[in-house]
């Protein structure tokens, strides 16, 4: 029997950071991942002539060498990020609005973002001011938390980050109207909220505000190869630290000990693995579920309050014309039947109600990232319901069809740009795939929904109490940073410092 120090368990974005903290601390280190290629969904996959990103639209706080954001330093400290080639994302969005009538696009750099939107929205800069300053004190809270490895002093956080502490228990939307933000104004603001898959009467004023902050000051990057760049980078750099990466290699057993603590993992093939700590770069319903033959009834129930969030459905296309014959002008679009995030939110509940999209074409990005004279499209949806599972299997292809096809229609009509008859390749992944590929449960991409509860705050917060199996920790979008790239990086960051305090506590 093999014995390491730690066992991650999935090459994700998660479990490919925690494995480099472990071994940057010495620790002796095994990453599994039942797929033969790192990633998960932070992949790439071939169809005819064109390499489609399987799912990175861009990623936040990266930032430039002069102006780096957080997942720069990140990496930085990982060692990874001279082994990427980068891109800059040329705008932040276009977000059109049919009930509304909303048809705005909008830059990166904060005195951009709200000269534009003042352009847009007439007496809406004094509100926008404020919405800035007090993200800035969010992102500076935040930051100081980190630093103290969330250890706050309270006397600190009331003369320095007052604002923060107010805000804490508000929605995005009652902190906006607060400001008193005109409405226009916030609907183009709250664009981004399908990338968090919470509404803005539930989402976190914190979280959210983090997060368009981040992405205002610091742009958005793209690796050159796509997102599968960033995996490999990871693995090699696990590997040059003395990492084990076994591919092709499914873990299915988390061995516990008397204690009810981790002992070993199990594989597939049924060799057994010695081992008193692992990261779970999955979700907790999967490992207590099936990984674990005894769980305490109140892991079971407090795993089980949580709520799924967004189910992926995803459309790449490979078009046979380039984006400037297309029409296509920008990187990123958002595409909504109202701003309403609610109203909206409750429509993308069921399948033949939801036409909401967010769209990409890394052309506008990277112009040679398909051949000349070609261009490539994703387009992504979620569903906040497992309507899925009511496809019966014999009408799923026609299902998929019929999405795809609302999907192409909805991106003409509210464009003007035709693309249809241009179509060269086409993929389709619904929450089926999702599901098969990385088994998350219903196909979701989101791991657990934020809600007031379960937020971003609340789950940092509960760290210490979320740790109930001695251990075990979890990384990627079902634990404490939520879902997203970004997020999932820096869940790996905090997991696997956790378990290298872990070792050495137990010497």
């Amino acid at each position: 029997m093999k014995k390491y120090d730690a066992v991650v368990i999935g090459a994700g974005n998660g479990g490919l950071v925690a494995a480099i903290r472990l071994l940057q601390s010495g620790a002796k280190t095994l990453l599994v991942e039942k797929h033969n290629i790192p990633g998960g969904f932070a992949t790439s996959f071939r169809r005819g002539r064109f390499e489609f990103e399987a799912s990175l639209h861009e990623l936040n706080d990266f930032g430039t060498p002069d102006n780096a954001g957080d997942v720069r330093v990140l990496f930085d400290q990982l060692g990874v990020t001279d082994k990427i080639e980068w891109l800059q994302i040329p705008e932040a969005y276009r977000v059109i609005s049919r009930e509304e009538k909303i048809d705005a696009t909008m830059p990166f750099g904060i005195k951009a973002f709200i000269d534009k939107m003042e352009y847009y929205v007439p007496g809406s800069r004094k509100s926008m001011e404020k919405f800035f300053d007090l993200a800035e004190e969010v992102r500076a809270a935040q930051a100081y938390s980190n630093s103290v490895n969330g250890q706050t002093d309270q006397k600190v956080m009331l003369s320095q980050y007052a604002n923060f502490v107010k805000c804490g228990s508000y929605s995005v939307n009652e902190v906006l109207d607060a400001i008193k933000m005109p409405k226009r104004a916030k609907d183009i603001l709250n664009a981004y909220w399908c990338y968090l898959g919470a509404h803005c009467d539930d989402l976190s004023f914190l979280h959210y505000s983090s997060m368009v902050i981040r992405y205002i000051t610091r742009g958005a990057a793209m690796p050159k190869s796509r997102s599968h760049e960033i995996s490999l980078a990871m693995v090699e750099r696990i590997r040059e630290l003395g990492g084990d990466v076994w591919f092709n290699t499914e873990a299915v057993k988390i061995k516990t000990g008397a204690d009810g603590g981790v002992e070993g993992v199990v594989l597939s093939n049924g060799d057994e693995i010695a081992t008193r700590h692992v990261i779970a770069n999955c979700s907790p319903h999967i490992v207590y579920g099936k990984m674990i033959d005894k769980v305490d009834e109140r892991i079971l129930k407090e795993t089980n309050a949580r709520k799924f969030a967004g189910r992926g459905f995803t459309m790449f296309l490979g078009l046979n014309k380039s984006a400037d014959e297309l029409g296509i002008t920008n990187h990123n679009y958002f595409l909504y039947d109202t701003m309403d995030t609610a109203k909206q939110y409750d429509i993308m509940k069921k399948i033949e109600t939801n036409e909401v999209q967010a769209t990409v074409c890394l052309n506008r990005a990277y112009p040679d990232c398909s051949p000349e004279g070609t261009c490539m499209m994703y387009f992504t949806t979620l569903y906040m319901s497992d309507d899925w599972a009511n496809v019966k299997p014999e009408e799923y292809f026609k299902v998929k069809d019929y999405v795809a096809n609302k999907m192409i229609a909805r991106f003409e009509q509210d464009t003007g740009c035709k693309i249809r008859d241009s179509i060269e390749e086409i993929s389709v992944a619904t929450p089926m795939t999702y599901a098969r590929y990385c088994g998350h449960p219903e196909g979701g991409i989101y791991g657990y929904e934020s809600q007031y509860w379960d937020g971003l705050m609340p789950r940092l917060l509960m760290m210490a109490e979320d740790h109930k199996t001695r251990g075990l920790r979890f990384a990627g979008g079902f634990s404490m940073r939520l879902s997203g790239y970004s997020s999932a990086y820096f869940s790996g960051d905090i997991t696997g410092r956790q378990t290298v305090g872990d070792i050495k506590r137990e010497g």
